[in-house]
């Protein structure tokens, strides 16, 4: 123990005299070098390996994964079991802790509109492909504080991001290029589709398209946010991962960056439900932008 607090502070102050730690440690200089030169334990020679691969997964994720999900990558990606105490052990001697985002809570209120049943009631499992899909909008900002939107529809299946769309208006075209988008992909599907009371979701071009390719709706109750839990959880990823932090000169650049994180999110992100990529599953689209 004294030799690696002598090792630590001179890795932390390399300006500090070997030989004065080792009098305050009351070692001799001869048996620290000889326990510098020594040949590593298996288990300590692990641990420096796992450190490194830790270290580069870490800052590969801008800081935003705790433990459990930098296990669940380094066990997937060097194929091996490590438990989820010793990374989390590894992490804490690396000063390495993830960034807790804060919560931002928010809801639709009710107009006096007639709505859909909570048909969906919270059951976000799914036996097959396109049996069901929850969409929602959420805002993001550019530049000067400029506005955008990001629309998207996700399968509870797999949890892939099956179509999206960036727009610079929360408009009905908003939502319904993405419907759209993904029935182009999906033409024969008839899921379920679960959104919130949002304006868009009850206009009567979005019941009249789903209407017309036999797609039973589903809404969340008000001011029941969870009841669309699956896609408030993308929100959440995508914008711990690669939204907050992130500076976006141009709407140009904010697109792109959505682009690359919904790839990452569809293609190379692991997810505990998900083993491996689905070879029937088709890729989801390209990003469709447009300016009103």
């Amino acid at each position: 123990m004294r030799y690696q607090a002598i090792q630590a502070t001179c890795q932390a102050f390399p300006g500090q005299l070997v030989k004065r730690l080792c009098a305050l440690a009351q070692v001799s200089r001869s048996a620290y070098y000889r326990w510098l030169s020594r040949p590593l334990p298996t288990k300590e020679a692990v641990n420096k390996q796992l450190k490194a691969r830790l270290r580069q997964a870490y800052w590969e994720m801008k800081g935003t994964w705790g433990y459990r999900r930098l296990t669940m990558l380094i066990n997937r990606r060097y194929n091996c079991h490590y438990n989820h105490k010793r990374i989390r052990r590894l992490l804490v001697e690396m000063n390495l802790r993830a960034v807790i985002r804060r919560p931002r809570h928010s809801c639709t209120i009710a107009r006096g509109q007639s709505y859909e049943p909570n048909l969906l009631n919270r059951d976000f499992t799914a036996k097959r492909l396109n049996e069901k899909w929850v969409t929602d909008v959420t805002y993001l900002t550019y530049g000067n504080g400029q506005k955008a939107y990001l629309s998207a529809v996700k399968d509870l299946y797999n949890g892939e991001i099956i179509s999206y769309v960036v727009s610079q208006r929360n408009d009905n075209p908003l939502v319904m290029k993405t419907l759209e988008q993904a029935l182009k992909l999906y033409p024969t599907a008839k899921p379920l589709l679960h959104s919130d009371r949002g304006f868009q979701y009850t206009s009567k071009e979005f019941a009249r398209l789903t209407a017309e390719h036999g797609i039973s709706r589903s809404m969340s109750r008000v001011g029941k946010c969870i009841d669309n839990a699956p896609m408030e959880s993308f929100w959440s990823h995508y914008k711990d991962e690669a939204y907050y932090g992130q500076i976006f000169r141009s709407y140009e650049e904010l697109v792109t960056s959505i682009d690359q994180y919904i790839y990452f999110y569809n293609h190379q992100r692991y997810q505990r439900k998900i083993k491996q990529p689905d070879p029937g599953r088709i890729p989801a689209s390209s990003c469709l932008t447009f300016i009103v």
